[in-house]
């Protein structure tokens, strides 16, 4: 189905402002290269070398390009001059969107409101995940409001991420018509078949007025989980819910290094 009001999306937001706080955590350094370990103690996920010397940044920003998003935009915050330098010094092609307090997710699209046009969708991802291509083709070849659904069973296979840390990810439910229901955030009970969020969207502007109507979680943050709720619930927005048997990579902490570096050699 065809739907002529939203051009070809062709821009990816990547939410790399948080404080990295797993990350400085002191955990054992020994199988990190130095490069590796500073990063790490800067809370820097994004500049950790993890394949031939090639950062987190690098391998997204090529998988992103690889699945057809022509334009990159980083939301970092004021204090990371050293992303810049480094995105320059990489020969990176990305804008940058400038998030003044870590204030959550949804705060931090809504930082990029302006680079976006009001006919455009595009996309939104984590920084310390890494998509595959073929999903994020997905999304790249998606002609309306969409998010990525992983299998569960596909993503405890294919993802460095263990399976219990995947029993707490946030569930999805969509309706007869392959629509979003609801993203169940800490689920009690996930059942085998399970659809997992990852945080991998294909918005449209509706989301910026979303960001702008919720109040604080109970974390003290604007979650963009609660504003695409506020789009299904009370803006009316339709949003394609697209399974995937892909798995992720994700870097939350020192730990994770090794883990995606071992995937990255072997898959």
């Amino acid at each position: 189905m065809n739907h002529p009001e939203w051009a070809k999306p062709t821009k990816a937001v990547i939410l790399a402002r948080g404080l990295g706080t797993r990350m400085r955590a002191a955990d054992d350094d020994a199988s990190l290269t130095p490069e590796q370990a500073a990063a790490a103690a800067a809370g820097l996920k994004t500049l950790v070398p993890l394949a031939n010397g090639k950062t987190l940044l690098e391998l997204t920003v090529s998988n992103l390009k690889a699945a057809g998003f022509t334009e990159i935009i980083l939301v970092i915050g004021p204090e990371h001059d050293e992303i810049r330098s480094r995105c320059a010094e990489l020969g990176l092609d990305v804008r940058f969107a400038v998030q003044e307090k870590p204030l959550g997710t949804a705060d931090a699209v809504l930082a990029a409101e302006d680079l976006i046009a009001t006919h455009e969708l595009f996309a939104v991802f984590n920084s310390d995940n890494l998509y595959p291509v073929d999903a994020l083709k997905k999304l790249a070849e998606s002609d309306r409001p969409s998010m990525l659904a992983f299998e569960r069973q596909a993503l405890i296979e294919k993802s460095n991420i263990p399976e219990d840390r995947i029993a707490k990810f946030a569930t999805v439910e969509n309706d007869e018509d392959g629509n979003l229901l609801a993203v169940i955030e800490k689920p009690e009970h996930v059942k085998p078949d399970a659809l997992i969020s990852m945080n991998a969207w294909l918005f449209s502007a509706k989301i910026f007025e979303a960001c702008r109507s919720i109040t604080l979680s109970p974390r003290g943050e604007y979650e963009i989980t609660a504003a695409v709720e506020y789009a299904v619930n009370s803006l009316g927005e339709k949003i394609a819910v697209l399974r995937t048997q892909a798995g992720v990579l994700d870097l939350s902490s020192r730990a994770d290094i090794e883990s995606i570096e071992i995937f990255l050699h072997h898959f």
